[in-house]
């Protein structure tokens, strides 16, 4: 409102710092989606109550959405930062453009271009110091034959009757 005589204004951003500011921006609101998401997710599957020997069916779903969203968001994420990392590391190494050679005279040969030598990639180490190799499966076993009864057989009478009476004696 009132501007007094020694206040500069600001000055006005430029395109690499607005550039930046937005990326910084885009990354803090896909946390937070990612944490909210995570958050509720994990409260539902760790805080109601679970059956005895199993995970409730909509707890399955709830845990593999999880596993999708976790693998999209870092992936997204690794690459908004690997983008923004690369070009600033890339630019680094570039280092300043090489200045423009003088021509020689007319006559004059060049001397020869030395080769490069090829860098062989190092092979990866062993980390398997102690020799450990995974014991070998049994592959011959085979299922047994499917069953011969009809779908729709029945116990005799007398065999039904005796279980459904040894089921009762437990309850």
């Amino acid at each position: 409102m009132f501007k007094l005589n020694n206040q500069h204004p600001k000055p006005r951003l430029t395109a690499e710092e607005y550039e930046v500011r937005i990326w910084g921006f885009v990354v803090i609101v896909v946390m937070l989606v990612f944490a909210g998401i995570t958050g509720a997710m994990l409260y539902s599957v760790i805080f109601v109550v679970q059956p005895i020997k199993t995970m409730a069916p909509i707890d399955q779903a709830f845990t593999k959405m999880l596993n999708d969203i976790v693998l999209l968001i870092v992936g997204g994420i690794g690459g908004i930062m690997a983008k923004k990392g690369v070009g600033a590391m890339s630019e680094k190494l570039a280092g300043p453009p090489p200045a423009p050679q003088a021509t020689m005279p007319s006559g004059a040969t060049m001397p020869p271009v030395p080769q490069p030598v090829p860098v062989t990639a190092p092979s990866t180490p062993n980390w398997n110091w102690m020799g450990y190799q995974n014991p070998t499966l049994d592959e011959s076993w085979t299922p047994g034959p499917p069953p011969t009864t009809p779908p729709d057989h029945q116990e005799p009478d007398e065999d039904r009757l005796s279980l459904a009476i040894a089921r009762q004696e437990v309850n």
